[in-house]
This record gives C-alpha cells, sequence and structure tokens, in this order.
C-alpha cells in the first residue's frame, strides 16, 4: 500500500472542515462565556494543527478538551483559570508519557471496552445531532442529503459544501452584516498562578484525565491503525502531544487541547486522508486568528446549528461501522456496559464500569477472556 503524506485539494479541505461540528460550539463558549481572546486560541490551534500534520503525516485532529470546555463554560471560568487547567494538564500528560504509565493504560483495556468506547462517541454523537437538527429540520435535511450525495467526490467535498451551505444560509438570513474589517492582532501573553492550576485540576483535570486517556489517546490510536494500518501511531507518542501542546499553548491564550477518535471519524468522512488536511487546516486557523480575531466569534455564533448538526449525524454514522466488526458473544455484554453507562453519565465513568466488569468476570471466565 503506498503511503500518500501530503496532498493539497479540494477533498482534503473539506475533510478538514469535518471536526467543525464539535469544535463551533465550545469556542463560542469560550469566547462569549469566559472572554477567551479568539486571536490566542485560533493561533495556537493552527500551529498545533500544523506540527502534528508535518510529523505524522496523517490528518490528526486537534480539539478543544471537552470536560474542561464544559465545566468552564457553565461556571463562567476567567481565562486564567482555564490557561492554568491546559497547562497542569500539559504536565500530566507528559508525566504519563515519559513513565509509559498510557502504554500500561491501552495494555490492559480490552479491544471490547476500547469498541465500546467508540460506539459511545457514536451514540452521543447522534444524540447531540438530532438536538441540533431539530433547531431547523429542513436545513438539516438538505445538508445531510447533499453530505450522502458528494461523500466521495473530489471536486466538490461534501465538508466544503456544506461549509459554504451553513455561511449562505447565515448571509440570506442577514447575520453577517456588521462584521469588522480585517486587522493583525497578535496573541497576547497570558498568565496564571500556581493556586488556579490546582483549583482547575481539582474542578475539572481529573475528570478530564480518564476522558483523554480513552477518547484521545487509547481510541483515536485504534482509529488510526483501522484508517491507516500501515501508519500506527503509538499511545505513548499521542500522549506526548498531549503533554507539548499543553505546557506551551497556555502561555499565549491557547485553552486545553487534546485528539479525538470522534474529530478523526469526522475528518476520515469527510475525505481528509493525509497530513495535508491539518497543514490546509492549521494555516485557514492561524489566518483567522491574525486577521479576523474580532469578528470570529460572530461568525461562529450565526452559523445554523442544523447544519452542523448534519455532520454530526454523518460522523456518528461512520463511527457506527465499528459495530460490524463485533463478535457475538460474552464480550459484548462489556461494550454494552461501557455504551449505556457513558451515554447515561459520561465516557469516563464508561470506561470505569467496562474495566471493572471485565477484570471481575475474567475470574469466572478466564479461560474464554484474553485482555
Amino acid at each position: 500500500m503506498k503511503i500518500r503524506s501530503f496532498e493539497f485539494n479540494l477533498r482534503e479541505l473539506g475533510g478538514a472542515m469535518g471536526d467543525f461540528g464539535t469544535l463551533f460550539p465550545l469556542s463560542v463558549g469560550y469566547i462569549v462565556v469566559c472572554g477567551v481572546d479568539p486571536a490566542g486560541f485560533l493561533v495556537l490551534m493552527g500551529l498545533a494543527n500544523i506540527v502534528t500534520g508535518l510529523v505524522y503525516r496523517l490528518p490528526l485532529p486537534i480539539e478543544p478538551m471537552k470536560v474542561i470546555a464544559v465545566m468552564a463554560i457553565a461556571q463562567a471560568w476567567s481565562p486564567s483559570l482555564i490557561y492554568a487547567a491546559g497547562f497542569t494538564m500539559g504536565l500530566v500528560w507528559l508525566l504519563f508519557s515519559v513513565t509509559g504509565a498510557v502504554d500500561w493504560i491501552a495494555r490492559y483495556t480490552p479491544q471490547c471496552v476500547v469498541r465500546g468506547i467508540q460506539l459511545s462517541l457514536a451514540a452521543l454523537l447522534l444524540l447531540q445531532a438530532l438536538r441540533l437538527a431539530a433547531i431547523g429540520w429542513l436545513w438539516a435535511v438538505i445538508a445531510l442529503a447533499l453530505i450522502l450525495l458528494l461523500r466521495d467526490n473530489r471536486y466538490a467535498p461534501a465538508g466544503l459544501v456544506v461549509m459554504v451551505l451553513g455561511v449562505g444560509v447565515a448571509l440570506f438570513r442577514g447575520d453577517l452584516h456588521g462584521f469588522a474589517p480585517p486587522r493583525l492582532q497578535l496573541p497576547s501573553l497570558t498568565r496564571f498562578t500556581l493556586a488556579e492550576m490546582w483549583e482547575a485540576f481539582l474542578r475539572a483535570g481529573l475528570a478530564q484525565v480518564p476522558l483523554t486517556a480513552t477518547n484521545a489517546v487509547i481510541a483515536t490510536a485504534a482509529l488510526i491503525k483501522t484508517y491507516w494500518p500501515n501508519q500506527p501511531v503509538a499511545e505513548r507518542k499521542l500522549a506526548l502531544n498531549h503533554g507539548l501542546m499543553n505546557v506551551i499553548a497556555p502561555f499565549f491564550g491557547g485553552f486545553p487541547l487534546c485528539h479525538g477518535a470522534g474529530g478523526l471519524a469526522g475528518q476520515y468522512a469527510f475525505g481528509a486522508r493525509t497530513g495535508g488536511a491539518n497543514l490546509l487546516e492549521g494555516s485557514i486557523e492561524i489566518a483567522l486568528g491574525l486577521f479576523f480575531s474580532t469578528s470570529i466569534a460572530q461568525l461562529f455564533s450565526v452559523f445554523p446549528q442544523a447544519i452542523i448538526g448534519a455532520m454530526l449525524f454523518y460522523v456518528g454514522l461512520q463511527l457506527l461501522k465499528g459495530a460490524r466488526t463485533l463478535a457475538w458473544n460474552r464480550e459484548l455484554l462489556f461494550v454494552a456496559l461501557t455504551v449505556l453507562v457513558s451515554v447515561l453519565s459520561n465516557i469516563a465513568l464508561g470506561y470505569l464500569a467496562g474495566m471493572a466488569a471485565y477484570y471481575l468476570a475474567r475470574l469466572w471466565w478466564k479461560p474464554a477472556l484474553k485482555a
């Protein structure tokens, strides 16, 4: 199999847009509720995308850490507390990578629990997609029809077409008036305290660790192996990525960043196949951060939610394909338990429930189960 490192075309650009469904709402919340400077987080996210694309030569999404983002937005954290959370997570993942703790976690996480995490992401994405689509069913149906019709089109890629559709709908509604003209704005230097680091870790960082371990490290590594079997990325390398990104980004206004299996599935579903997708996305984010940061919050907030719902629905369907490889045996019980607990509570608890049930069951089913 020939490995293509970089391609720069409309399909890769469309694929780069594939994880915007999760990026949009969290970014808007960080800007509008918490007062985070758009210039800082966009430029730092763009740089992380470019470096990741150059190093791994694969589309590897850069996203907000979701537990921290949700908690920060719900409780209206100050920007300095958000930056402190990111730096703390960076130290944690550097420690996990250097000590090899992440390899231990990956080694003792059975495939049935990994598959359960992937299917949990699919279920959560589908539920969120339906909620967003309910805001405007007609636009959601039109967007989904375009995605299905153009999903393999190299000249009019689905991801790019539905993004243009969303901007067109916002323009038709008159939501794009009053934008400030482009002007150069560099990211500001930021700071935080040791007390804020500890507070952020207790309030959200501790809960973020198992989610990052499962979704952003273990499940992402498994998905890379599925999509690009000749280009695997070890869990320890993904952990190192999280560490390096998050010990640098907070000092320039970047919020806590991670990879994600859902984002990777989204990019792949919309056409990303090479590291070119990361380079294209990173360049767009840097340009937006440097020249359009004063207007970006408005642009993000007026994009039709129903169209984002259609994008998330298609990504969820792609993740559900993993169910086809499930064996109808006892291990299906642990998959189901992981999904059930994840959907009813959160993915971290789903992971712990699946792991606990699996290893307790080994005491009785030892001959039939292998880690």
